[in-house]
């Protein structure tokens, strides 16, 4: 799970780019995109060092950009910056890996937020009242119903957390409290996927740039992809994590899922439909509840056994990843929300595996050592 960009952000060219059945851009007669928001038009970014304005992702910035489905408001909450967009010339290994493997047309966020509360969904389908990025503290309460690792524990089903500086495991306390010793280097996993001795689950983090996060300055030497960040530093992080994945003695009986936590203000032109309360929790300090998906962002499953070129028209979002684990391993849903998510199986076929011959995907580009 990466950082902080929406699908149009990201593959809003993709119609033009490999991949006709992808829902990005409209285009004009010359190919070029005509989303545009308050009289701002969908532009390609100069650089992949990204603006330093940050788009606004709040919950009430998020809310402004979507305007109750019409999705006229992201330059209102967030300026020019939000209609900027990447090309496959600026993220290549990226375009490479939504043409050749399975697509999701409709993957949401899983709260119209930022990204600590879509993480809790990843871990606990409930954001329990969170709605910002505040740091959690050892005291902050356990999800009411567990996590996927309690289920996971409960089986005796292994799991990992790698970790480049900081594991996301770490977002809810109770994790580490309840599971202590599944944690990680990156370096091990690396090491774990080229002999076969990968968990049955596992987290793969990046580099967030704990330091500079800590210290509250701007996050330049990351590898999520946050903003400012230069993204062909995540891009070639994710594309290492691949073609280690794709490398692998394991890779016959894997499958990687690639995706965004949020839309990090970046403009996405199709509405967030309603999404199933996870439970009674409602967002604190605001008027509102969980009942509507975050804005559209990035995701592909990569496996032998993924529909090469498949593009699918299936709702998503975070808690789908929980959906698959407790329909493969019989585990008891979570919250409301994990019990009515769709568990990803449109994107298989289990008959055959068409790619247990790893395809060859473009490189990624090296960022050439510019932090932005």
């Amino acid at each position: 799970m990466m950082e902080n960009h929406s699908f149009d952000n990201y593959f809003g060219m993709l119609p033009k780019r490999g991949q006709p059945h992808a829902d990005g851009f409209r285009f004009n007669g010359h190919g070029q995109p005509i989303d545009a928001n308050s009289g701002v038009r969908a532009h390609r970014m100069p650089t992949t060092c990204q603006d330093p304005r940050e788009p606004d992702q709040s919950w009430r910035a998020t809310h402004v950009s979507i305007d109750d489905g019409r999705m006229d408001g992201f330059v209102r909450a967030s300026g020019r910056v939000a209609m900027g967009y990447w090309d496959g010339a600026d993220i290549p290994f990226y375009y490479s890996l939504a043409t050749t493997f399975a697509l999701a047309n409709r993957w949401f966020a899983s709260a119209p937020c930022q990204t600590f509360p879509n993480r809790r969904f990843l871990h606990a389908a409930t954001a329990w009242g969170l709605i910002t990025s505040a740091r959690p503290s050892q005291n902050d309460p356990p999800p009411p119903h567990g996590t996927i690792f309690d289920r996971l524990a409960a089986h005796n089903i292994p799991w990992t957390n790698y970790f480049t500086d900081i594991p996301q495991t770490t977002l809810i306390p109770s994790i580490s409290q309840r599971h202590p010793g599944h944690l990680a280097s990156i370096d091990q996993f690396f090491t774990d996927c080229a002999s076969g001795r990968l968990p049955a689950y596992s987290l793969v983090d990046p580099k967030v740039g704990a330091l500079e996060f800590l210290g509250g300055r701007p996050r330049y030497d990351g590898d999520d992809e946050e903003n400012p960040q230069n993204i062909r530093y995540g891009e070639q992080f994710v594309a290492s994590v691949v073609n280690a994945v794709l490398q692998s003695p394991a890779w016959p009986r894997t499958m990687l899922v690639w995706m965004y936590d949020e839309h990090g203000g970046y403009y996405d032109h199709v509405p967030p439909p309603r999404a199933p309360k996870p439970d009674s929790i409602a967002p604190q300090g605001v008027v509102g509840a969980y009942d509507r998906y975050g804005v559209r962002v990035p995701a592909v499953v990569v496996s032998p056994y993924a529909r090469p070129g498949y593009v699918s028209p299936v709702t998503y979002d975070h808690t789908s990843v929980l959906a698959f684990l407790e329909h493969k391993w019989n585990l008891p849903a979570l919250t409301h929300r994990d019990a009515n998510a769709a568990p990803m199986l449109d994107f298989f076929d289990f008959t055959r595996p068409a790619m247990l011959e790893p395809p060859l995907l473009v490189a990624a580009p090296e960022p050439g050592g510019r932090r932005c």
